[in-house]
């Protein structure tokens, strides 16, 4: 008998004393949050261990020692007072051994301050957009593995659905926040290895931080379920030596000065149909096949098929709207500021001549410029939730998104009307700036101050100006300049200055942004 309680020992106690060497049980990370959860778990582990070798070892002793085959005769008792303050007080003691531990590692696991870098994490479906605060930086991050292998026509590699064309590049040993937000769904953005997981709702921003203690390639996905492509929608993270970081972040802005210097020579380039056919077929599989599939036959009743569409054949104005500036309430984004104008041209192109459409259009970059900086609709910022709510038609032509250091003649930009001001200030307000000062204007202190009755949107307007056309250094508060046009810097800032009884009465004007940009 003996012998039998002891094998039922050995097999309670091996799997918790192994746990630590099993490939299934939770690893202790790269980071000093990561090793408080990993001790966290097996500490509340062994507890629940020894917990259940107490329960299961009293009911082993006594079904082998007080049986009916010994003569055991039970004992007849009831409202024991000892055996109620002892069943009460005991969890009660376990309970708390198990919350200090606990409390202290979602106390550390939540503080976010004093942090050496911050990024913006965008979900969309269904990919990540990365903003590096005060990098000028920002980049979308999107599945790479070859359709090929998602088709299965192709063997699967060794990363298969969890690698990028962009990962994100953070330096080891320093402080880095993350803020979290969404453009459409609910997303989850999880890497196992920094014990990070925190949702992306769109309209808020949740914080997180981590500090990663060894250089390497970590790897997560998206873990909310979020829509058709839940399973594509990966995380990879390049952790570099703060050196190494330092040049990727040069590199970085050198590449951007460069891409910028290429597509304006590409502004002026005539590529062949063929060229374009060629790169739009490439474009199309990495961002839109995802939804309209690569025959463009789409998902029936969720993502229309591009495959004789009215859009695809009919008038092409209406094909460069849509591709550019998105359609609200539906799940297509606004590509305007995600590819460049050589890129949309191409993948324009390509879905007007693919799949026996064949309209004949070529589109160039200057054609997508053109319709960029004349069309009624806007793209959307940066650095911001894509903007898939159109624009209010203003009483007239609005300017084209406007560099702050570029000399405008004020008398050349339209007056508008208070009201049309506020319609269209109120759109730019939600899409842009809500996701930190909040729908009402409450802000959420003291990461994103309120500007209901603040002293920027109620003091002077040339303070208003500055701040939403440069940013604040320091703060979460980005330029706007370069990524809005005048009239909706001039729109958004006469309704941040009328709206939730701020009340200031005054009206902004395109001449206004301007005029304080020279």
């Amino acid at each position: 008998m003996k012998q039998l309680l002891y094998c039922l020992l050995v097999v309670l106690f091996a799997p918790p004393l192994a746990a630590a060497d099993m490939r299934f049980n939770m690893t202790p990370g790269v980071t000093e949050i990561s090793g408080k959860v990993y001790h966290l778990h097996m500490t509340i582990l062994y507890i629940c261990c020894a917990i259940g070798l107490v329960v299961f070892g009293v009911m082993i002793y006594a079904m082998i020692n007080h049986r009916k085959s010994k003569g055991a005769v039970a004992s007849h008792f009831h409202e024991s007072t000892k055996v109620e303050i002892a069943w009460t007080i005991l969890p009660f003691i376990i309970l708390i051994l198990m919350a200090i531990p606990a409390t202290k590692t979602l106390i550390a696991m939540e503080d976010p301050s004093n942090a050496d870098l911050t990024v913006k994490v965008t979900g969309s479906q269904w990919k990540w957009h990365y903003s590096y605060f005060d990098q000028d930086i920002d980049f979308y991050s999107i599945l790479a593995t070859p359709r090929t292998q998602i088709d299965g026509t192709e063997t699967k590699g060794e990363h298969y659905l969890l690698e990028v064309d962009k990962p994100l590049v953070l330096p080891i040993n320093r402080k880095i926040r993350f803020l979290m937000t969404s453009e459409d769904v609910i997303h989850s953005w999880w890497v196992p290895a920094f014990a990070v997981k925190k949702d992306a709702n769109p309209g808020f921003i949740n914080e997180a931080w981590t500090r990663i203690d060894k250089p390497g390639i970590y790897r997560g996905q998206c873990a909310e379920l979020c829509g058709k492509d839940h399973g594509f929608m990966p995380i990879v993270v390049q952790a570099l030596p703060e050196a190494e970081f330092e040049a990727w972040v040069a590199e970085q802005k050198q590449a951007a000065g460069a891409a910028a210097e290429a597509a304006q020579a590409a502004l002026s380039q005539t590529l062949s149909k063929e060229e374009l056919m060629t790169q739009g077929e490439q474009v199309y599989l990495g961002h839109c096949a995802a939804c309209h599939q690569p025959n463009g036959e789409g998902l029936q009743g969720v993502f229309p098929h591009l495959k004789g569409s009215p859009i695809a054949t009919g008038p092409l104005s209406g094909h460069l709207e849509i591709v550019i500036n998105g359609k609200a309430g539906t799940a297509m984004q606004a590509f305007g500021k995600q590819l460049t104008a050589q890129e949309i041209a191409a993948v324009i192109t390509y879905e007007r001549n693919a799949w026996g459409n064949n309209t004949g259009d070529a589109v160039q970059a200057k054609d997508v410029n053109e319709h960029m900086n004349g069309s009624t609709g806007t793209q959307a910022p940066a650095t911001a939730p894509v903007n898939t709510t159109p624009t209010p038609a203003p009483t007239t032509e609005p300017a084209a998104v406007v560099d702050s250091a570029t000399i405008v003649d004020p008398a050349s930009l339209p007056t508008l009307t208070h009201e049309a001001l506020m319609a269209e200030g109120e759109t730019v307000y939600t899409t842009t700036c809500a996701a930190c000062h909040q729908l009402t204007g409450a802000g959420i202190p003291p990461a994103f101050p309120a500007l209901a009755g603040s002293a920027i949107a109620t003091g002077p307007v040339a303070n208003h100006l500055d701040i939403v056309m440069h940013g604040k250094t320091g703060t979460a508060m980005q330029a706007f300049g370069k990524q809005l046009s005048t009239q909706q810097l001039a729109a958004v800032i006469t309704y941040e200055r009328n709206a939730w009884g701020n009340n200031t009465g005054d009206t902004v004007q395109p001449a206004d942004i301007a005029s304080h940009g020279q």
